[in-house]
């Protein structure tokens, strides 16, 4: 007879809000042992006790029938002499000591749940907020931690007896679920519309007196499974609703009806920017895409987000749902509400979120009311609470892996963890598509998508997830990383000494961390990558540390610092921002560099015909006399240039318009190239790709009549030359391709099929996006290394010339 021991188990990762307790509980129990298991600020504690031999079997099987959404980062484990329980039980959580638990995101329907909404005997028969430990919110409505009840917008639901005894119940798959909920005693739907003369919508209801008869000229028009049927027969007609999810509202409308879809565009306003669609499932979605195995995986994922596909030819939606993209974004339902919706309708939706363009997506129904009320023409409302604003994420396959273009639902708040322990630290990200990181130990949690920081609302946003982030875990930073580009809204908040920082015991070390750089680190510490790597970081804008606007750049380095070993031939930009929004600009100022006034009567050239010959001299004088006109190496500029010599677009309505349009006009199978020319830059410490020739070969072809479909398919393979190139020269053997200009899947693939073939470690971004949605990571990463001692990186041997 084996000895009673007593064995202390603790456990970090994802492992509250999974059902992990009454596993513990159901693994201790059946194998005879006593102890206890609870929740605590740092994972899950468990003290079990018994025989040796049933103690080890349950170490064993701890991690290998775990609950299916469990994620365990970290298992430590120690034996102690016997403590003499009499039974095993499940203690209340404690709320002591650093705030260290993962918090799970907001997962999809499970298919237990999905099967009792749509069975007509089961109690939550369409129920629209029907959940489990398997899925259900989490993110979207827990304000402390630890994840329990009393803790999240649920704990003004008192739950009725049946749901509390399955609450209660370590038997039960609802086992201290903390949404749970029934129709009896949970959160309820209700539908408001406005009245309008010859109204022929939803009659009048009979309200129960929960829900105000009227609200700012909005009219209660059902409540329940009435409200319900009521949105899908508005849905049916036309009408644009706003319905309030899980992290917000979306705008939903027929994806058939192209007015319908054109009032939605014109008072969003959003003219052109590719719609997201909702369907009823895979079956749908195969009427509408190609779907590849890997998509189908990641679709029904329990993280559910938008995933990118290539549209059939014929699809039957409106062509102003995506125009001349040839990729469609599909969702699956991931809520009830949204299977009970999709199954109503049986037809494609436009599931877009629901805010006005540059501002947050809404959370409050009162405040949706007010924001949107010059949209939508219902309002599907619920009265469980958002704790805060989470939208969907974006994904796309990339050499048969998922790429996150979007983190947000289903992601955040997950952290990527780091091989060591690092300070205390806030990053706050860029100016476009920001996130925010916040570090405690391993451990870099990065906000959901919270967007461009262009307006007043989105600020504030911004502001609100940093201070949610900080009492979330109350972590009270040493210091703060932000972009070097000083008119960046997040660099301005963190040096104009927000209110919400000067609240701290003393005021945290503000870091600057070049914009590039933090794109190399945030690819290198998401892969792991211990040591330097060869950075291949393009996108759009980011500020150099000569002051000047990068974006066609090759670091070398890692997170302690880097060289910059090869560059794009700066260009200028006439008018500044204004260029970026105007290809037609970017083109020009590269004619105007190459060949002089001359293009001032180039009119059988696009961007030249498009613009008026008093806007042509003005471009020319100002970079004849270098005003407003900044220096650029941004390859992100460099698409849109070529874009305008195509005249694909000459001015463009959302960032990287240009540059998809190129590459969805490039040729399949093409294999030539432009001239790659790389010279050294004056000093001799860098190599500098000449676009001259290429533009110049462009040109050429242009005269010859040649397609826009092999001069783009060119253009992608010359740029994936010039990484190839480049990548040989400098002898790394890692590569980190990183930045917004490879959300171009045609590029990313090209040049890492390339670096392969040559013989070289490849890594591309998985965990978080490749634009700046990823710096935040590369932030935090980059300020641990200063506050850790930066080591100098050595020199680099002066680098050949290399003509291809």
């Amino acid at each position: 007879m084996s000895a009673v021991r007593r064995l202390r188990v603790e456990i970090h990762g994802a492992v509250q809000g999974v059902g992990f307790r009454p596993f513990v509980y159901r693994l201790a129990t059946t194998l005879g042992l006593t102890g206890w298991v609870i929740n605590d600020t740092h994972g899950v504690l468990i003290e079990v006790e018994g025989p040796e031999p049933k103690l080890r079997d349950f170490l064993n099987r701890l991690p290998h029938e775990k609950p299916p959404l469990a994620i365990i980062q970290n298992l430590e484990s120690e034996w102690l002499f016997p403590a003499g329980y009499p039974e095993f039980t499940i203690r209340h959580s404690t709320v002591a000591g650093t705030k260290t638990v993962l918090v799970l995101p907001d997962v999809a329907t499970c298919a237990d749940c999905l099967a009792e909404v749509f069975d007509p005997h089961d109690r939550r028969h369409r129920y629209p907020f029907t959940n489990c430990t398997n899925c259900g919110p989490r993110f979207t409505i827990v304000e402390a931690l630890p994840y329990d009840r009393p803790h999240t917008t649920m704990r003004r639901f008192t739950m009725c007896p049946l749901c509390q005894a399955e609450y209660d119940s370590p038997a039960d798959r609802r086992f201290h679920a903390q949404p749970n909920a029934c129709p009896t005693c949970g959160p309820q739907l209700a539908l408001y519309v406005r009245p309008v003369a010859g109204d022929h919508g939803p009659p009048n209801p009979r309200g129960s007196g929960e829900w105000p008869e009227e609200v700012k000229g909005w009219r209660l028009a059902g409540e329940g499974d009435e409200a319900l049927q009521r949105t899908v027969w508005a849905l049916r007609n036309g009408w644009i609703a706003a319905v309030k999810g899980l992290g917000g509202f979306h705008l939903m409308v027929d994806a058939r009806n192209e007015k319908a879809i054109q009032r939605l565009r014109e008072r969003k306003p959003r003219r052109d920017k590719p719609f997201a669609l909702m369907v009823r499932d895979l079956d749908q979605t195969r009427a509408l895409c190609h779907l590849s195995p890997e998509a189908e995986a990641f679709l029904t994922s329990p993280q559910a987000p938008i995933v990118l596909l290539p549209r059939r030819p014929g699809a039957p939606v409106a062509e102003n749902v995506a125009p001349g993209n040839p990729y469609l974004g599909i969702m699956l339902p991931y809520t009830p509400l949204h299977h009970l919706i999709m199954r109503e309708v049986d037809f494609p939706l436009v599931a877009t979120s629901g805010n006005l363009t540059d501002e947050p997506i809404c959370t409050d129904e009162w405040e949706a009311i007010e924001r949107l009320g010059h949209i939508a023409e219902a309002f599907l409302v619920h009265n469980r609470p958002i704790a805060r604003h989470v939208d969907d994420s974006v994904a796309r396959i990339v050499q048969g892996v998922p790429q996150l273009l979007r983190r947000a639902r289903g992601y955040a708040p997950l952290p990527v963890l780091l091989d060591h322990d690092v300070p205390a630290l806030l990053a706050v990200g860029g100016h476009l598509k920001n996130t925010v990181a916040l570090s405690t130990g391993r451990h870099v949690f990065i906000s959901q998508h919270i967007g461009d920081l262009e307006s007043a609302e989105a600020l504030a946003a911004f502001e609100r997830v940093i201070a949610d982030f900080l009492r979330l875990y109350e972590v009270e930073p040493v210091a703060i990383a932000h972009d070097m580009h000083p008119d960046y809204a997040s660099t301005r908040w963190v040096q104009e000494n927000s209110p919400l920082l000067t609240r701290f015991r003393s005021f945290p070390a503000l870091i600057p961390v070049q914009h590039h750089h933090a794109h190399l680190a945030s690819c290198l510490a998401e892969n792991g990558v211990q040591g330097r790597a060869l950075g291949v970081t393009w996108d759009g804008t980011g500020y150099g540390t000569d002051g000047t606007i990068w974006g066609g750049e090759f670091l070398l380095g890692d997170a302690r610092g880097f060289e910059r070993v090869a560059t794009l031939r700066a260009f200028h930009l006439p008018g500044g921002d204004a260029a970026i929004r105007s290809p037609k600009r970017v083109a020009f100022a590269l004619l105007w560099e190459l060949f002089g006034d001359e293009v001032l009567e180039w009119e059988h050239l696009p961007p030249v015909r498009a613009l008026r010959p008093e806007e042509r001299n003005a471009l020319v004088q100002m970079l004849r006399r270098r005003v407003n006109a900044p220096l650029t190496t941004s390859v992100g500029r460099l698409f849109d240039a070529v874009a305008a010599l195509l005249d694909l677009h000459q001015e463009v309505t959302f960032e990287g318009q240009a540059a998809m349009a190129l590459e969805f006009a490039a040729g399949k199978g093409v294999k030539s190239e432009y001239p790659v020319v790389i010279e050294q830059c004056e000093s001799g410490s860098c190599m500098v790709f000449d676009w001259g020739e290429m533009i110049g070969a462009i040109l050429e072809d242009l005269r010859k009549g040649a397609t826009r479909d092999l001069i783009a398919a060119k253009f992608h393979a010359t740029l994936a030359r010039w990484i190839i190139c480049v990548a040989q020269e400098v002898g790394e053997p890692r590569v980190a391709l990183t930045g917004g200009v490879f959300q171009n899947r045609l590029l990313t693939e090209r040049a890492a099929e390339a670096l392969h073939t040559a013989g070289f470690d490849v890594f591309l971004h998985r965990q978080v996006p490749p634009n700046d949605g990823g710096i935040s990571l590369g932030q935090i990463v980059v300020a641990a290394a200063q506050l850790g001692g930066t080591e100098k990186l050595s020199p680099n041997a002066v680098l050949a010339d290399c003509h291809v």
